[in-house]
């Protein structure tokens, strides 16, 4: 395989400048734009100060050396006084730029993680993700979106801030000390041929050369870095997000017996973390060995390239050690490459993650909705067609209706796209066109209705504020979803997801419907975890209220006494017509002619 060209090189600089740009120019642009574009530059202005005292330093071992030399008593507790200020000087900076560039990083870090959370959260960008996600068909779709919101955004604004304040210093580092180091070094003969060459600062093109060649062997040892980091972090949040799901379902993955199998997936999950480490380690390893090789042959290699101008009496022992501190802050500037190379590896991974979190959000946004969905007086759907992920239809052309009154019972096989009839009606599934029209006072209850953590009161209110309800109206909607032992918990905080059995939560979720009042229900198997007598009980309920409130009720039963409380079915049936436009087809019938 041939290596990159030195264009294909630039190209993907820029593309990786570019990208970097787009995650961090947002903020220095947004409403804190003057707060953060002054901290920058105090933490720039900082930077300069501190490499002005490193040049006083520089200054300082001249005369404390040469005055060591002469043996000068007068000199030394002079200069160790000029120490001490310049100390308190360094010390003062160094404190001061550390507070401005975390208080920085904290401000960044918090506007670009709810910059990002609202861009997620905005127009079910969430939910969309996570299905084009598990579809399968969508390569750019990144994994793990907690992790970049949570992580990500972290190491990326704290690497960003590290790593450009440190180019930064080297930058200007290297501007304030290669005058000094030309200055030092002198002037070199060099005999070619017969002739002699004089080479002004000679210890400047040495450095150069130095560093050239480290930087080029560093970034052929520590290229793989860049994609073992990728994937790191990718293996890192897969075993998290397992580990998270064994604990979310542990009570049926226990009554399945399932720990053996569950293990296996950790353990899978768990190996490729290693395996990618472990090469991880083998890169850093060769990484580190030749960078440690590289920083302790500079130690020695100026006093090398300047001993016979001091032995010969050319230079005294404080310009020697000028020469040798000049070198250094020279050679360190020039090979800031070499010495960061793991934590650009580490970051370039990091903002990747991001830009393609970045690049999803963006394309969902961008998404054109075929789905036209309106508020109407009643249920209505005009060439509705719905579609998985993959891109297989379901359901092709439908045309529905239903009215005030004229309750719906919606059955079908599994897997017909009976749920997903009812994603459609809420305007939520992204692969649906069409249009629908749906009564703005209504409610949809999903199949696995979300239970918040906290107190009872705002897991009843959910979505809703509970302080919007008065305890009277919270108990009653309880005791109505006949949970009274909970009516006197209302205060109480706890996961209740962990603690309600699958029908307690299913009567939690009829208990928000009762206690809101909505005119139409849309319910999907809201009674699969109820008895026959509370269920019975919960959905005469239910009819009533809707009845009062002049709607109806849209509801997904397999259960047979469910139609008793509706007026219409639809059935999903299988469409084997020849050149059928989509898997299934629905049949309207009343509710009574199609239960005989």
């Amino acid at each position: 395989m041939s290596s990159p060209s030195v264009n294909e090189r630039a190209k993907t600089f820029v593309q990786v400048l570019r990208r970097v740009l787009r995650l961090a120019a947002p903020y220095f642009q947004s409403e804190e734009k003057w707060r953060a574009r002054i901290m920058f530059a105090a933490i720039v202005a900082l930077n300069l100060a501190y490499v002005y005292a490193l040049v006083l330093f520089n200054q300082w071992y001249g005369r404390f050396y040469d005055g060591l030399q002469n043996k000068d008593a007068t000199v030394f507790w002079r200069e160790i006084r000029v120490f001490c200020v310049l100390a308190f000087f360094n010390i003062a900076l160094q404190v001061l730029k550390f507070y401005v560039t975390q208080l920085l990083q904290l401000r960044w870090r918090a506007w670009i993680t709810r910059n990002y959370l609202g861009r997620w959260m905005a127009n079910r960008t969430f939910y969309e993700l996570e299905l084009a996600r598990y579809a399968g068909n969508d390569g750019t779709t990144p994994d793990n979106p907690d992790q970049r919101i949570q992580e990500d955004m972290h190491l990326f604004t704290s690497a960003t801030m590290t790593l450009s304040m440190g180019l930064l210093n080297a930058v200007v580092t290297l501007v304030s000390f290669v005058g000094i180091l030309w200055g030092l070094s002198g002037t070199v003969a060099l005999p070619i041929g017969g002739s002699t060459y004089e080479i002004a600062g000679s210890m400047v093109w040495l450095a150069l050369v130095y560093c050239v060649i480290g930087t080029i062997i560093t970034h052929y040892i520590g290229r793989p870095l860049i994609g073992l980091n990728f994937r790191q972090q990718r293996f890192e949040a897969d075993f998290r997000h397992h580990l998270v799901r064994v604990r979310e379902y542990s009570e049926a993955i226990a009554l399945d017996r399932g720990e053996t199998v569950e293990r296996g997936q950790l353990d899978l999950r768990f190996g490729a973390v290693l395996r990618n480490y472990l090469a991880l380690i083998k890169q850093q390893k060769n990484l580190v060995t030749f960078t440690a090789f590289f920083g302790q042959a500079a130690v020695i290699f100026p006093f090398v390239v300047a001993a016979p101008r001091f032995f010969s009496g050319a230079i005294q022992l404080g310009q020697l050690m000028q020469i040798s501190t000049a070198f250094g802050r020279v050679q360190d500037s020039l090979s800031w490459f070499v010495d960061n190379y793991d934590n650009v590896a580490a970051w370039r991974a990091t903002a990747d993650r991001l830009t393609s979190f970045d690049d999803a959000i963006r394309a969902r946004t961008a998404q054109a909705r075929a789905l036209e969905r309106s508020d109407a007086e009643a249920l209505r759907t005009d060439s509705l067609s719905l579609s998985l992920p993959n891109g297989r239809p379901l359901l092709a052309d439908a045309a529905l209706s239903a009215a005030a009154g004229e309750s719906v019972l919606v059955q079908g096989p599994s897997g017909s796209g009976k749920s997903t009839l009812f994603r459609a009606f809420a305007g939520i599934w992204p692969f649906a066109r069409g249009r629908v029209q749906v009564p703005a006072d209504a409610m949809f209850m999903p199949q696995r209705p979300y239970v918040p953590d906290g107190p009872l009161r705002q897991a009843l209110a959910y979505p809703e504020d509970a302080s919007k309800y008065s305890d009277a109206q919270l108990r009653q909607a309880l005791d109505d979803a006949l949970l009274p032992d909970l009516a006197a918990r209302l205060d109480d905080s706890d996961a209740w997801s962990q603690k309600l059995s699958g029908g307690e939560q299913q009567r939690l979720a009829i208990a928000r419907v009762l206690l809101k009042k909505p005119s139409w229900i849309f319910a999907d198997e809201i009674s699969s975890a109820l008895d026959a007598p509370a269920e019975r009980t919960l959905y005469q309920r239910l009819s009533e209220m809707v009845r009062g409130k002049g709607g109806a009720m849209v509801s997904i039963a397999h259960r047979a006494a469910v139609g008793e409380f509706h007026t219409q079915r639809w059935t999903l049936v299988p469409d084997t017509a020849e050149g059928a436009a989509a898997r299934y087809r629905v049949e309207v019938a009343s509710a009574g002619a199609a239960a005989t």
